[in-house]
This record gives C-alpha cells, structure tokens and sequence, in this order.
C-alpha cells in the first residue's frame, strides 16, 4: 500500500465513476504500437529492503572524498548551516504563490530583500524576485531588449556560457529572433572589432558576459558604447555571483542577467538554482516575472505587496511580458539568508580567497612541463589552460586519484582542443591543489 496505494477495489470504483469498465478501456485512446506489452528490461523485482541497499550502493560510489576543479557556472563555495536552518523555519512557510499580501507577508519580504540584494550587487536599480536559472535569465533580458528596442537581431559573444547560448537559441528558433555569435580575440576576450563591424540599426542587444566562460574578466566600457551608440541594449552575464565580491558592478549595462547558485546553493547535480534579472527603474513594465514592492498598510505598519506581476494571468495576454509563470522563492531565500549572513566584508573575503587560491594553482600547473596558459588576461576564480593531450584521457587518469579534472573546452570549442577550464575556490585546500598539480605531471607522464 505505501507504493500502490489503490486497492483493486478502489480503482474498480474510480473506473466507474469515469465510465470505464477496465484500464484496458481508459487507455483505448492511445494507438497501440505505443502501449507497453512486456515487462521494462530491468533488473527485478526487489524487495524494499534490497531497493534501499541497491541505491545505498549506488550512492557509495559518489565522490565522497573527491576534490574538484570543475566549475563552468555552476560553483562549489562554503555554506552556513545557518541558512538551512533558517530557511525551514515555519516564519517562511506561506502560501506558494503571494498573491493575498495579508497571509504572505514572509515570503514577500524575503522576495524584497533579495530584490534590494540583488540591485546592490549588480548596480542596478531593480531586480525582479528571480527567474529559473541563469540560462533562462539570460534569454529573458534578450527578450525584454526586444520589446524595449522594437528589433530581433542579437549579438551574443561566443565567450558567453555555451549551454547559455544553446537556451537563448531554442527560445529564438520559433520568436523571430535572429541570433548571430561574434567571435573572441587571442586573449580570449570579445573581438571588439568583429561587435562593431556587425553593429546596425537592427540589432537588440549585445550579451557579453564577465568573468566569461574561460574566466576572463571583460573591460564593459568600449562594448557598451559600441552597443549604445548603434541604439542597442548591452546585456552583462554573470555566472559566478561571488566574484561581485571583488569586481566592479556591470553599472554599465542595460540589464544584469545573473546566476546566484554561488550564494548558499550547493551544486546539487545543476538545479535547482535562481536566476536573477536586474535592470534600470525605467525598463521595469518589460521585466517579466514579478516583484515585491515596499509599502504601509491603514496602521501605518511596514508591509509588503506584490507590486508588478506581467504574465498573462494577470494582464492582457498581448502585453505580457513572459510566460515566467514563477520564482525560485526557496533558492532565492537561501541565497537571501547567505549574503545577509556573510555581510559585505564576507563576500569580499570569500571573494579575495577565490582569487587567491586560482592564482596559486595557476602557478604551479605551469611549473609543469608542457603546460601553458592559453589566455594571458586578468581572471578571477577559473583559468584556461593549453596541455600536450587529451584533456578527457588526463581527467581518467586524475579520477583515479580522486580528483575531478577540470572541463574539457573542445566540445564546445573545437579550436580549443587540448584545452581546459580549470576551477578553483575557497573550498579547495593548498595541499589539494599541490596534489592536483602532481598528479596532472604523472598523467602527462603516462604513455599514450
């Protein structure tokens, strides 16, 4: 009963109560070549017992004791478990979605503080209550340029995350948008002269992101007003929220698209995690999603409303501006609780760790024979490097130490073959680092 919980008596009833005499009857509507006649090829039938035992031991053969040095958008940083705590207190258990203000004053403060977080670290002046990730994010700002700017051509730097992208082009394959990638210099930053040769009266927006996706940190300036001057909105990516901690918000841009896994979000296989859209106040009917806005109630108490909501539940369907039907409410309460917990000299700390530890590995992979960085600009917590092999065949070698290597970049760059993302925070111990470097020259060492 805890795994079927109807009794062939009850499902006789419910059939009944449809009109269907068997399920033969209730599935009649779907063809058969479709229906499953045989039993799935797995393994089986367990007992309850042996279920729980097989996924025991699927679950030892995690990374328990692993160190990693794979990052690409999604981090491993330090967590309080303060923010769990918190985060399941019974204050923040309303309702689901915070239409009636009156019984969901937690959730809409907690929406309001993340707002008001989010703004201070991207230097924008309004964040929406979140979106889905920040792929989604990302292709949001591009469609929120579109209804701002009126056109559909997109320039997107090829450093920009390539999952990111390939979400932006499934959104664009049926929206009109026309998405076209500008290319990335030597130094592995965006081809300035590539964005300015494609720049015309057609475009939307330009998407840049900083620290890209091979850890370079991008100067804003010159794109951004390359992109203004053609009428364009300049859209700033960012992956990894910790390295606000150090850098110079994107005040620059347009609108902020953002990833806040790296605040008090474990890497929890991808997802789920919470995307943040920033913006300026005078672009905010276009911001889909919703917001929490500040007021006083008949009392003159502090309260909080839901002050826009842009879907088409709620406004006419032509003025919609996204099918964004929610938030991520509980990720975006932990990533709440996380900053406020670590305040801004914290981050800061976290921040300078980051970049302290990535620059020590860095140079100690180059100490190897056959190592080189592939990019000689300023980075942050990831670095690229070029090596003599395969970068998939030296990651085998280093699983067998425990150490999970870092991304190979050739899928996605077939130019940057024998190349790798190497990733690098405050979790990750010197002698860890010491380590990983050892084992890399052992791997480069092993014949082929």
């Amino acid at each position: 009963m805890r795994y079927l919980p109807k009794s062939p008596a009850e499902r006789k009833e419910m059939l009944a109560a449809i009109g269907a005499k068997s399920i033969g009857q209730l599935f009649s509507g779907i063809p058969e070549r479709y229906r499953l006649r045989e039993a799935l090829k797995i393994p089986g039938p367990y007992s309850e017992a042996e279920v729980i035992q097989y996924f025991k031991d699927r679950a030892a053969e995690n990374s328990n004791g692993y160190t990693s040095f794979l990052g690409a958008g999604v981090y491993n940083h330090l967590r309080s478990v303060v923010t769990d705590a918190i985060i399941q207190r019974g204050e923040f258990l309303t309702s689901y979605t915070p239409y009636q203000a009156e019984i969901t004053q937690g959730t809409l403060q907690a929406i309001f503080e993340f707002q008001t977080l989010m703004c201070q670290l991207t230097g924008q002046e309004v964040a929406n209550a979140s979106m889905y990730d920040g792929s989604t994010a990302m292709t949001e700002a591009v469609l929120m340029a579109e209804r701002l700017t009126g056109r559909q051509r997109v320039l997107v730097a090829r450093s920009v995350h390539p999952e990111y992208r390939e979400v932006l082009r499934t959104y664009a394959k049926n929206s009109g948008l026309r998405v076209e990638e500008i290319p990335f210099t030597v130094r592995g930053t965006v081809d300035a002269k590539a964005l300015q040769a494609a720049l015309r009266d057609d475009v939307a927006a330009v998407v840049v992101q900083s620290p890209n996706f091979f850890g370079v940190i991008e100067s804003y300036a010159p794109l951004a007003e390359f992109a203004h001057a053609s009428g364009a909105m300049f859209v700033v990516v960012v992956t990894e929220g910790v390295s606000l901690g150090l850098l110079k918000p994107p005040a620059e841009a347009d609108i902020v698209a953002m990833e806040g896994q790296s605040f008090g979000l474990p890497p929890s296989y991808g997802g789920p995690f919470a995307g943040v859209i920033a913006s300026r106040d005078k672009f905010v009917r276009q911001m889909p999603g919703r917001l929490s806005g500040q007021t006083t109630d008949s009392e003159g108490q502090r309260g909080f409303v839901l002050t826009l909501a842009t879907r088409e539940q709620h406004i006419r369907r032509e003025k919609a501006t996204s099918n964004i039907c929610t938030n991520q409410a509980l990720c975006a309460l932990a990533a709440t609780v996380h900053l406020t917990l670590l305040g801004k000299e914290g981050l800061r700390e976290m921040a300078e760790q980051n970049l302290s530890k990535a620059q020590f590995a860095l140079s100690e992979l180059l100490k190897i024979p056959g190592v080189q960085r592939a990019f000689d600009e300023p980075f942050f917590n990831e670095f690229t490097i070029a090596l003599p092999r395969s970068v998939k065949i030296l990651n085998s070698h280093l699983l067998r130490d425990k150490i999970v290597g870092p991304l190979a970049l050739g899928t996605a760059y077939p130019e940057l073959t024998k190349h790798a993302l190497v990733c690098v925070t405050e979790t990750t111990p010197r002698a860890e680092i010491e380590r990983f470097a050892c084992a890399l020259k052992d791997a480069l060492q092993q014949p082929v």
